[in-house]
């Protein structure tokens, strides 16, 4: 177990922060967090003469194969693998964000399953392109950032796991399955009836299955039962999938490509209706309880002139003034008219 301040490989100094099976760290020299997982080496190889060297070249080879794999906004970058403590790490990038197992508690809406699924066929593409193959496409393996995309990880960590039963089953197939049997458990994205790009793109059909309807499409009890469901294309009704159920069942039947899928999820999210928020209506205002009341009508406001106590209504008062001017107008004529006489 790891203490928060340790170093590992070196270069990468342990926070008090984990993620999942994974630890939250930071590389020395740059200060970029970095989330680093661990993968167990055999309790078989765990004595004193046990030797590192066989998993260290796997590490190099994970290592070097981080040169060919391209850049894109939606594939989180690789930073390295190395042995140390009879453990083989795998360093990643680890931008701002929440592992998409968090946030899975319940089904989600088809809208946001088709910008998810879009974010990830994305990434395929790109690593398809290049000539490379993810097969790790899963819960856990997929980040949502803090502006709602996914964000794709999990290359390192599924070629160290592949690597890893390889070099336990060596040429003998059926140790080979023991060893992913007990490595990655009853997971359904990582059992693909068919490998390549075509592998992947059923994993991401499976993963759209899950988010959509809360469970996954083939039994998950036990792995034979699973592994026999998936080889039958047993897969259950797509039913709860709605609107995206076409492509999850062209997906699950390997009749569909990440081109095509990526191809009909934007003419889908380009009729999405805008998000809204239901806000409380002003009309009709809600009359309260209880008998009405008549309120008293205001009398009209008065202002008094002349003697005390007389007053003299507003409509009034122009008219008067306007009369007022006239006599004074009238005497001053009769004055002048008097004097001149």
């Amino acid at each position: 177990m790891l203490a928060p301040g340790q170093v590992v490989g070196g270069r990468y100094r342990v926070t008090d922060r984990p993620i999942g099976a994974a630890v939250r760290v930071v590389e020395l020299h740059s200060g970029e967090q970095t989330r680093l997982a661990a993968l167990d080496l055999p309790e078989l190889l765990n004595q004193d003469d046990w030797d590192a060297e066989p998993w260290t070249g796997l590490a190099e080879r994970l290592a070097a194969g981080l040169a060919t794999v391209p850049a894109h906004p939606r594939l989180l970058r690789g930073f390295g693998a190395f042995v140390e403590g009879r453990r083989l790490w795998v360093a990643e990038e680890l931008p701002a964000g929440v592992p998409l197992a968090e946030l899975a508690e319940r089904p989600w809406s088809p809208y946001r399953v088709a910008e998810l699924a879009a974010d990830l066929a994305g990434a395929l593409g790109a690593l398809h392109r290049a000539g490379l193959v993810h097969g790790n496409v899963s819960m856990e393996s997929v980040l949502v950032g803090e502006d709602g995309a996914a964000l794709l990880g999990g290359l390192l960590a599924g070629a160290a796991e592949e690597g890893y039963c390889a070099a336990l089953g060596g040429p003998v197939p059926r140790r080979v399955y023991e060893a992913r049997a007990v490595l990655l458990g009853v997971r359904a994205e990582r059992w693909a009836p068919v490998g390549g790009a075509a592998g992947d793109g059923w994993a991401l059909g499976v993963l759209m299955y899950r988010l959509l309807t809360g469970h996954p499409p083939y039994p998950e009890r036990e792995l034979g039962e699973l592994l026999a469901a998936v080889r039958d294309g047993r897969s259950a009704p797509a039913d709860g999938c709605g609107p995206l159920r076409p492509v999850v069942e062209g997906l699950l039947a390997g009749g569909l490509t990440l081109g095509q899928l990526r191809s009909w999820l934007a003419a889908f999210l380009a009729a999405a209706p805008e998000p809204f928020e239901r806000v409380t209506p002003l009309l009709p205002v809600v009359r309260p309880r209880g008998p009405v009341v008549r309120r008293p009508r205001a009398k009209t406001p008065v202002v008094t002139a002349g003697r005390a106590g007389r007053r003299v209504s507003p409509l009034l008062l122009g008219p008067l003034l306007v009369g007022g001017v006239l006599v004074l107008l009238a005497a001053a004529l009769a004055a002048v008219v008097a004097f001149g006489g």
